[in-house]
């Protein structure tokens, strides 16, 4: 509508969201564009604007869910008619074409984002639980369907309860996939009558109370179009095949799947449904923070998935009748430092070139000009110029005996090209990043902050090709020392901010609580298998990951080996609730969450916590320095819980344990094992 209106361009700063697939169809007899937009006539086509937006802007596309049409020869046509200088495509599923060249040249760059990272930020569920509880409903009289949807009832009911728990008005939706082929419309009448019987109806010419919806392409429901609201009260949806790529229903929680005729295969997208968290965050209870996968199929077979292939658990271990409650007093954080610089940059960059320049707030943008000008540094630059190396010759008999420089005969200035200047603006930032380990996260915050200083200080967002000029001006060899020099000052002030930051930040995501090993626990298959060394393990079936350090398989055979006195032992894990965690500060006075590696009741009652090292353990000094102190006050403020333990190591087929206030790990680097004793269990 914005554009039929008579727009002549798209205007500055502007996202223009259009719907892809109408944008890009065409009559299929005449070959003419079907959408009005796309259309000449009396009023401008988008395709006329988008030629006139060109003229004076840079247009940037992007596409979600690229790996659907966006390939095709009629997308082709659309993304010519945009031309775009760069195009963003995104997919959790991705079928980018692979160009070497291309890549090498620089033109195509592949980004993966580690689905750790979505899961710490709270965007999507921790892990998929297949037929969570579907023992305690399964009976000879009742059939496999009526168990599978027996169970999800019941689960959808116990989830709106903890939401409600939690404060939270999300309304937890049950999705149904039916099977494909000619049994469909009898499954439909099945289920329809199953959820009737529980008051749930599809709402028809004014009956039924729309608790059910249904999304076949021979059939919709008239409630369709507000069940993606978290409080809607639709509370199951039948549909068939994979929903419409890019729906967007982040309180859809439990996945039904019924045995297909040909196939049990699980596609993601589908599965991916029911990975996103509803409200962008994880909850105290865990059970909100998992999605739920109910199914009559014999086996599961999910279709590869690079993006995380761990994520759905099938495989079920419950804890053992002899575990008593442990009501371990535990700490847990959410994590906040990605070891990034973040948007807070700005302020100190705008601080540190102002100081430099001696601009104060309310100077203007000519008195701004003299100063900056006043210090050395050049402004009005026509072209950036770089010398390179020219007319050098090298003697055929010593090539072979090169090395070090080769000394130039003449030199040449030539213009830098606008990737150029972009590439030296970037790696003067990389090379400068300090302690920020995080390239990829930082670059973009401390571009912005070097554009902002520039935009409030000297109106460069009135300039032609502003971020383009701020580079030149900034890499300009004369101006180069100056801003880098406050780029580091920054950099180094910034440390400080950001460490102040994060433990405000860190503070208000910290919790203590009493920890006790959950009552059932999941696993995939292709990460967990059942060791050897399992006896008197606390689950039932024992699931470990298979990449286990060495060390740690070590340390269970030892458990093995000597389990006497032991009533269970567990492997804990880390990063979530789930698991013990204890309190402990690093050099720098910042807070972590340490996960020891095991913890083995002894007949006795005493508890042994251990963390297993080898002996070139690299943050011997350090974090684990930190941790085995932290560890021993730990045990101290704790003695009501009979707890013992420490850093333990394999030394000469002998399994030593530092149980000391102090970790001298220097002295142990020295051959020095004073503080060290063998370990009995």
């Amino acid at each position: 509508e914005e554009f039929l209106g008579g727009k002549s361009e798209i205007d500055k700063n502007n996202i223009v969201v259009v719907n892809w697939e109408k944008l890009r169809t065409r009559d299929k007899n005449t070959g003419e564009w079907k959408n009005n937009l796309m259309k000449d006539g009396e009023r401008l086509s988008f395709r006329e604007v988008l030629e006139k937006t060109r003229e004076s802007k840079k247009i940037i596309l992007i596409i979600d869910e690229s790996h659907s049409g966006s390939t095709t020869e009629r997308a082709g046509e659309i993304r010519k008619e945009i031309g775009a200088e760069v195009t963003l495509e995104m997919s959790a599923t991705p079928r980018l074409p692979l160009n070497d060249y291309d890549e090498a040249r620089g033109l195509l760059k592949k980004v993966l984002v580690n689905p750790d990272d979505v899961i710490q930020e709270g965007m999507i569920k921790k892990e998929i639980i297949i037929n969570k509880d579907i023992k305690e409903i399964v009976d000879d009289e009742i059939d496999s369907q009526t168990v599978v949807m027996d169970a999800a009832y019941k689960q959808r009911l116990a989830l709106k309860k903890s939401f409600e728990l939690e404060g939270s008005n999300i309304n937890p939706l049950v999705l149904i996939q039916l099977p494909t082929g000619d049994t469909s419309k009898e499954k439909i009448k099945e289920i329809e009558k199953y959820l009737a019987d529980k008051g749930i109806t599809e709402r028809k010419n004014g009956k039924g109370n729309g608790k059910l919806a249904i999304w076949l392409s021979e059939q919709k429901s008239d409630t369709l179009d507000q069940v993606e609201e978290a409080d809607n009260q639709t509370d199951f949806l039948i549909f068939k095949q994979a929903i419409d790529t890019g729906w967007d229903c982040p309180r859809a929680h439990i996945l039904i799947k019924f045995r297909e005729i040909k196939s049990a295969t699980f596609e993601i997208q589908t599965v991916g449904r029911i990975l996103r968290m509803p409200e962008q965050k994880h909850y105290a209870n865990e059970s909100l923070n998992r999605g739920y996968i109910y199914t009559n199929v014999q086996s599961i077979f999910v279709k590869e998935e690079v993006y995380n292939p761990n994520i759905i658990k099938s495989l079920k271990a419950v804890r053992k009748k002899v575990y008593s409650p442990l009501k371990l007093p535990s700490f847990y954080r959410h994590r906040v430092d990605y070891g990034d610089v973040t948007a807070s940059f700005t302020k100190t960059f705008e601080k540190n070139a102002c100081t430099k320049f001696k601009i104060q707030e309310n100077y203007t943008f000519i008195e701004n000009f003299k100063l900056i000008e006043r210090m050395g540094v050049a402004l009005d630059i026509s072209k950036s110029k770089l010398n390179i190396i020219a007319d050098t010759s090298i003697k055929g008999d010593s090539i072979d005996r090169i090395s070090g420089d080769i000394e130039p005969e003449d030199m040449v200035s030539v213009s830098l090209s606008a990737d150029d200047v972009n590439n030296i603006f970037l790696q003067i930032i990389k090379d400068n990043l300090g302690p920020f380990r995080n390239i990829k996260r930082s670059l973009s915050p401390i571009r912005t902050g070097i554009y902002s200083w520039f935009s409030k200080y000297l109106g460069s967002n009135q300039w032609q090709d502003q971020f383009f000029t701020i580079q030149r001006i900034f890499i300009n060899a004369g101006n180069e020392k100056i801003f880098k020099e406050i780029l580091i000052k920054s950099i180094d002030d910034y440390i400080h901010t950001r460490e102040k930051e994060l433990e405000k930040r860190a503070k208000e995501q910290e919790k203590l609580y009493d920890f006790d090993i959950a009552e059932e626990s999941f696993y995939n298959e292709s990460t967990d298998a059942i060791p050897k060394n399992n006896k008197k393990y606390i689950y039932d079936p024992c699931y470990l990951k298979k990449n286990r350090l060495t060390p740690e398989q070590n340390f269970e055979k030892f458990i093995f080996n000597n389990d006497t006195n032991i009533k269970w032992w567990w492997k804990n894990g880390e990063n979530t609730q789930e698991f013990f965690g204890v309190r402990y500060k690093d050099n720098a006075s910042f807070t972590h969450t340490f996960y020891p590696d095991y913890l083995i009741m002894f007949a006795n009652g005493e508890l042994g916590v251990y963390e297993v090292k080898d002996e070139g353990d690299r943050d011997g000094a350090t974090l684990t320095k930190a941790k085995a102190e932290f560890f021993q006050k730990y045990i101290k403020d704790n003695p009501d819980k009979k707890l013992k333990g420490g850093i333990v190591i394999e030394r000469s087929n002998s399994w030593q344990i530092n149980e000391s206030a102090k970790y001298d790990w220097d002295g142990r680097k020295k051959n020095q094992w004073k503080d060290w004793k063998k370990l009995k269990l």
